[in-house]
């Protein structure tokens, strides 16, 4: 895992290597790169899952753009589900984006204003 700031102390962003395992919650004022896998919850302003993330759980983020699996729920303002995306979840969304390949089982329910 590797975690940038600026000078500033603005969040940057954390990556999860491919070969990390994590077994916890998972808690970023920035952005979230997950390669592993992770068996928890994850809140976060922005999530990228690329294609060999995996994540057992539940996802809370402005944005999630999602290419590996997940199992458990999403509660995001923006979420795009690409192609590759293998999900069992019940989603809550604002804006969504589901690419054609994209494997989902689950619920959907739109955010109210």
């Amino acid at each position: 895992m590797s975690s940038q700031t600026s000078p500033a102390g603005n969040v940057g962003k954390s990556v999860f290597a491919s070969d990390l395992k994590i077994t916890g919650d998972i808690v970023s004022k920035g952005s979230i790169e997950v390669m592993g896998e992770i068996d928890g919850s994850i809140k976060a302003d922005t999530l990228l899952v690329s294609h060999e993330g995996e994540i057992k759980g539940t996802i809370a983020a402005n944005t999630v753009d999602l290419r590996g699996k997940l199992n458990g729920k999403i509660d995001s303002t923006a979420l795009t589900l690409r192609s590759a995306a293998q999900v069992i979840a019940d989603i809550t969304y604002t804006t969504l984006s589901i690419e054609s390949g994209a494997q989902i089982e689950g619920s959907f329910k739109i955010k109210k204003a």
